[in-house]
């Protein structure tokens, strides 16, 4: 027993622990590392898809399985498969063609259990190749017969993301659905109900640990219900005024090893 038993530490990805780099700060991998010892266990709840995230899980080596998919999936890397996944409706397929028909302009990942296909590819569809090296697939959306789990439509224009999302919220079939900002470029569908901090309670329910011994730190929109539901929500100093107006605690930024400084910071208070 160590004293960080019982506490299960989840973190977000991108613009968190990730710095500018998209690296692991030898700092936060040294706390991860002591947190662990201690009998803590650490994961992280990202946007991602499993089979991109090898290259984040080895960085990290979490002691726990991780959330995926924004909320609709957690998977067991050593099992190599899914603990739990939540897949969309029938109904968005109505909402893809839509915009595949009428905005020709707007990248679209239709994202599978286990695969990612680009209708529509964009320079923002490419910088997510870039960054996840995740293979270019397409395929006609009639033709997929895999579980989609979420829908993503990006543009590096701001300002037309913003257009988009309006007008996909206004669609018939919107109240089938949640909707977020994985980031300031990605604007996502995803199964209702399914948030990082649903996934945050269904996750401490599957591996025993008391909701209010959660720790949870964030940075962006897609970050809130889980800061919110967390025992102890952190937001670093580079997160969004939303996510710092809800959450208990406002540590350092991503560039200044933010998870070793949260972990500092718990150890001085057991």
């Amino acid at each position: 027993m160590g004293k960080f038993s019982g506490i299960l530490f989840c973190t977000d990805l991108d613009g968190t622990i990730l710095n500018s780099q998209s690296k692991v700060s030898e700092q936060n991998k040294k706390a991860i590392e002591y947190f662990q010892k201690e009998g803590g266990a650490f994961t992280f709840i990202t946007g991602r898809m499993p089979y991109v995230s090898g290259n984040i899980y080895d960085m990290i080596r979490p002691n726990a399985p991780f959330g995926c998919i924004n909320g609709a999936g957690i998977f067991d890397m050593k099992k190599n498969d899914y603990l739990w996944y939540c897949p969309l409706p029938p109904e968005v397929l109505n909402v893809v063609q839509y915009v595949y028909d009428n905005m020709p302009d707007i990248g679209i990942q239709v994202n599978c259990a286990h695969h990612i296909y680009f209708l529509h590819d964009n320079a923002s569809t490419q910088a997510f190749r870039s960054l996840t090296g995740s293979p270019f697939l397409t395929k006609d959306l009639g033709d997929i017969d895999e579980p989609i789990c979420k829908i993503v439509f990006n543009t590096l224009d701001t300002e037309r993301l913003t257009e988009v999302r309006k007008e996909v919220e206004s669609l018939s079939h919107a109240k089938l659905f949640d909707f977020t900002m994985g980031a300031s470029t990605f604007f996502e569908i995803l199964p209702k109900g399914c948030n990082k901090g649903t996934l945050l309670k269904r996750m401490a329910e599957l591996l025993g640990f008391d909701m209010a011994k959660t720790v949870a730190v964030g940075d962006y929109e897609n970050d809130l219900v889980m800061i919110k539901m967390a025992g102890t929500g952190y937001a670093v100093a580079n997160a969004c005024p939303e996510l710092k107006s809800v959450a208990d605690r406002i540590t350092v930024s991503n560039e200044e090893h933010a998870i070793a400084k949260i972990i500092d910071d718990l150890d001085k208070e057991f």
